[in-house]
């Protein structure tokens, strides 16, 4: 069954797609950021205000000259639209939300647009990665899609969604930041939970789940409305005390490591047109390390420390989540002088247990081979 209305706020279901699954922009698609809170009208917004907002509405490609972008009385309108149409000038001129996006980080011309409009465009780019479809790498050929797997839609939120990361019972647990910060907030009671805190009359706490088979229809509801509840197991093993001081340890079937690595392989297939196996490790034992690359602030700067051999403290090694081995499909695809190597991946949170992961961080430091 095919979930096709959950992550409503990407605008994935207003934009045309092609055979190659490349998502080129419309104009519904831009109205979508034209009825955003930065955007639309407000009680206090001028005349001139409101007659730009209806008529980019009637025709979101159409010209705004500076002359009438300076008509605009508040100053944070004129930035707000200023910024839209920059950003619209990006899409239209890239013809595709991935070429749009590929051209933020690595071309010559620095980042211009908001965070909030980055995230936005990786989260409609990871929503046609994760409809499978015949051409979709790895299944079987066929004409129907065959699903969304619910595993791959809540580790593709890692790619556009800051993470609260904890440990509970020895598992490494992602919660979804802005959610779990309004859930500890109000307790999960709406307003009435923020009065109740206020009155220092805390509810009782919350039990949030842990997305699993038995929980994936609640991830497609809460999905659809907006919501991110469910955390997400990132464990490799899972360690069983068995009583009489024995243990052992088994590997984590429902870790999301191996569907975010799915994730990441189609990330790069597309961005770069380049096919790579990622596979979760636990560790790095190579004694010929040649390559790594960070997916993060944090593991960028601990694989660092780590290759150079610098000491690195107990602290900031327990903020490593989980490091991944990259293979590439075909070696000619490497530089010549790493064809054929592991390029190593890490993903980790920082000191306040916040994960903010940048896949970016793979269109730019991958070991490709340079066109000749």
């Amino acid at each position: 069954m095919a979930h096709d209305d959950f992550w409503p706020e990407c605008g994935w279901a207003a934009l045309q797609r092609d055979s190659q699954g490349l998502l080129h922009p419309t104009d519904d698609y831009l109205r979508l950021f034209l009825q955003r809170e930065e955007l639309a009208p407000v009680a206090e917004s001028c005349d001139s205000e409101r007659a730009l907002h209806a008529a980019l509405l009637a025709q979101p490609q159409m010209e705004v000259s500076a002359e009438r972008l300076a008509r605009l009385k508040d100053g944070d309108a004129r930035d707000n639209y200023a910024v839209f149409l920059r950003f619209r000038q990006r899409l239209l001129a890239a013809g595709s939300l991935q070429a749009a996006y590929r051209g933020l980080f690595t071309g010559d011309t620095p980042v211009d647009i908001p965070p909030l409009f980055v995230d936005l465009l990786a989260q409609a780019i990871v929503r046609g990665l994760i409809e499978k479809t015949a051409e979709t790498p790895g299944e079987e050929p066929g004409e129907e899609p065959v699903g969304v797997d619910v595993f791959e839609a809540r580790a593709g939120e890692l790619l556009f969604r800051a993470q609260r990361v904890s440990v509970h019972e020895g598992r490494v647990l992602a919660g979804d930041r802005e959610t779990l910060d309004l859930l500890h907030r109000t307790a999960g009671l709406g307003e009435l939970g923020r009065l109740l805190m206020q009155a220092q009359m805390p509810p009782k706490a919350l039990d949030v789940a842990v997305l699993a088979p038995d929980t994936a229809a609640r991830y497609w509801t809460s999905a659809a409305t907006g919501h991110h509840p469910l955390l997400l197991d990132l464990s490799h093993e899972i360690t069983q005390d068995v009583g009489h001081g024995l243990q052992f340890t088994l590997k984590n079937a429902r870790s999301g490591l191996p569907a975010l690595a799915r994730v990441l392989e189609r990330w790069v297939l597309q961005l770069l047109g380049v096919a790579v196996h990622i596979t979760p490790v636990p560790r790095i034992d190579d004694e010929h390390w040649r390559w790594h690359v960070g997916l993060d602030v944090d593991s960028t700067a601990l694989l660092n420390d780590l290759y150079r051999g610098a000491e690195v403290s107990a602290e900031r090694q327990r903020r490593l989540i989980s490091l991944f081995r990259l293979d590439f499909a075909d070696p000619a695809d490497m530089r010549p002088d790493v064809a054929g190597r592991p390029v190593y991946l890490g993903l980790a949170h920082d000191s306040d247990g916040v994960l903010r992961c940048k896949p970016q961080n793979l269109l730019g430091n991958l070991p490709l081979r340079q066109p000749s």
